[in-house]
């Protein structure tokens, strides 16, 4: 209920102010003065019109489902007064079916195109309008997303998509398929170029699928968005389940079991405004550094809270999310994919104004194993991480890879290998704190000074070892009596910090206090970093 009233109020505050998609009579767009009254006219008829999109009832409709229109999601998400319209006269060219009719064309064409900015910072974006023929794509739809697409990466801005359409314009049949592969053609293009981040509004369905799920960040809306490639209707009729279209691809679904969309937002208010802060966090391209935002907290600042936070019983949980909150700036943190893979944590936050990408494992869901949906989502974000020179931190208490024929016959060691790939393929500056565990071939995957980690820190409450004491003592002294003397002696001869700090396999054994002022500083110290690698094509990522 809470929320619906601030829906209703917020929908309010759009409707009553003049913001800058409204303003369809100012004499800055066309003057009758300095034309005939016919042609200015006839402008401002048009304007109109798409400024209404399917008309009043439609919109109705959509506000009745709690949801905006396009154009209000537009002018919720940049900043007043800066947003410029591209296309807003574009119709489709269809004839077929009757669609040559005049009360079959509505400019626009289904889709808001334009460039504004989110908190002074440029962006292109599109918002694709359910009131005009469910926002199906039509050539000229797909014509409109593309040109936007192109002056991104021309001009290195990020693309947002707001998305909710129906999928392909049935009536334009190959033609509309064509439009949907020009734009996961600029997809693929722009990829590790410019951050690209669909916002799911409504239904995304076949084809409309692909173009979210080739962007670097997929966030869904609760309750109204679904994503999937082929209704309820259909999955009954081939595979015989029944099944509803939240429970096929709703938020909840892909947010928790397919790992498809990285965050679910309450409505679309909600979903908009959290979207705002998100974008302060990339930059505009890869050719920009990682932006800096002025800070309050001091970057030399003590976290005493973590000198005691890490059991000294290594079986026991605590929470990683509380090392992260306490390092990083102001308790900041964008976690993304919370709800997917809870075993490890990946998400954005700022260390002395700067943005970083954080990783850690979880002690509290599975003791923080790797296991294969982990891995995948690891990697993903430390590659986007690299692609946009956003500076790696990793938090380690891994005890390995989690054991078991599922995992095996899925694919463990393939999955596994993309979070080492993604780790030792980056660039980036990386540094790594050891917190606890650090055992097994997981030690080495993440951030290991082996990968190239820049710098490394082990915590006193550290274990850096091939495996547990327990598990070490029962293969190496088979049959000993004294197997818990034995355990003892392991963990004071290789379950510490120690073996790894002698070798330089770590930098520094750390004082959990001061890890904040550490990394602050070594972040400035590396923000020079510039390092190359061979020339090739492209890498082999083990898919």
């Amino acid at each position: 209920m809470a929320a619906l009233m601030k829906f209703s109020r917020a929908l309010a505050k759009i409707s009553t102010s003049p913001g800058p998609l409204l303003r369809a009579g100012c004499p800055r767009y066309c003057s009758s003065e300095v034309m005939s009254p016919k042609v200015h006219d006839k402008i401002e008829e048009k304007r109109r019109a798409a400024l209404l999109g399917g008309g009043q009832h439609r919109i109705d409709a959509q506000h009745k489902k709690g949801k905006l229109t396009a154009r209000e999601r537009v002018d919720l998400l940049v900043d007043p007064g800066t947003f410029v319209e591209y296309d807003m006269f574009a119709e489709h060219r269809c004839s077929d079916f009757g669609m040559e009719r005049e009360e079959n064309k509505f400019p626009g064409d289904g889709v808001v195109t334009g460039h504004g900015r989110i908190h002074g910072r440029p962006v292109y974006l599109f918002s694709q309008d359910f009131t005009v023929f469910g926002g199906s794509l039509s050539s000229a739809h797909a014509r409109k997303i593309c040109k936007i697409m192109d002056q991104a990466m021309l001009t290195g801005v990020p693309v947002i998509g707001l998305n909710d359409s129906g999928g392909a314009r049935i009536q334009e049949g190959v033609e509309s398929l064509a439009g949907y592969a020009d734009i996961f053609q600029r997809n693929v293009e722009a990829s590790g170029v410019v951050p690209q981040i669909s916002l799911i509004m409504g239904p995304c369905a076949g084809g409309a699928v692909y173009s979210p799920a080739l962007t670097d960040f997929t966030f869904m809306v609760k309750d109204t968005s679904y994503l999937f490639i082929t209704g309820p209707d259909v999955v009954k009729s081939v595979t015989r389940e029944e099944v509803t279209q939240e429970e096929l691809g709703g938020a909840k679904t892909h947010t928790t079991l397919s790992g498809v969309a990285h965050k679910a937002f309450e409505n679309d208010i909600d979903a908009l405004l959290r979207l705002r802060d998100f974008y302060n966090f990339l930059p505009l391209s890869n050719r920009d550094p990682a932006p800096i935002r002025p800070t309050e907290d001091p970057a030399d600042r003590l976290c005493p809270v973590l000198d005691h936070l890490v059991p000294l019983d290594s079986h026991k949980p605590y929470n990683m999310l509380d090392v992260i909150q306490a390092v990083i700036d102001e308790e900041d943190f964008f976690e993304i994919m919370p709800n997917y893979a809870k075993n490890i944590i990946v998400g954005f936050a700022r260390m002395n104004g700067r943005t970083v990408g954080i990783v850690g494992n979880q002690p509290k869901v599975a003791s923080g194993c790797l296991d294969i949906n982990a891995s995948v989502k690891g990697a993903r974000f430390v590659r986007f991480c690299d692609a946009f020179n956003i500076p790696l931190i990793t938090f380690v208490d891994v005890p390995g890879f989690l054991p078991g024929t599922s995992q095996e016959y899925n694919g463990i060691i393939r999955h596994g290998a993309k979070l080492l790939y993604a780790y030792s393929e980056a660039t980036v500056p990386k540094i790594t704190v050891i917190t606890r565990k650090a055992y097994g071939g997981a030690y080495d995957v993440m951030a290991s000074k082996h990968v190239k980690a820049d710098i490394n820190y082990a915590w006193p409450t550290a274990e850096v070892a091939v495996m547990g004491a327990k598990g070490a003592v029962s293969i190496i002294f088979r049959g000993d009596k004294d197997q818990a003397k034995k355990e003892a002696e392991y963990v004071d001869t290789f379950a510490n910090p120690f073996p790894a700090a002698i070798r330089g396999f770590v930098d520094d054994i750390l004082e959990p206090r001061m890890t904040r002022q550490r990394i602050c500083r070594d972040l400035d110290l590396l923000s020079t970093k510039k390092e190359s690698r061979p020339w090739k094509k492209h890498a082999n990522l083990p898919l």
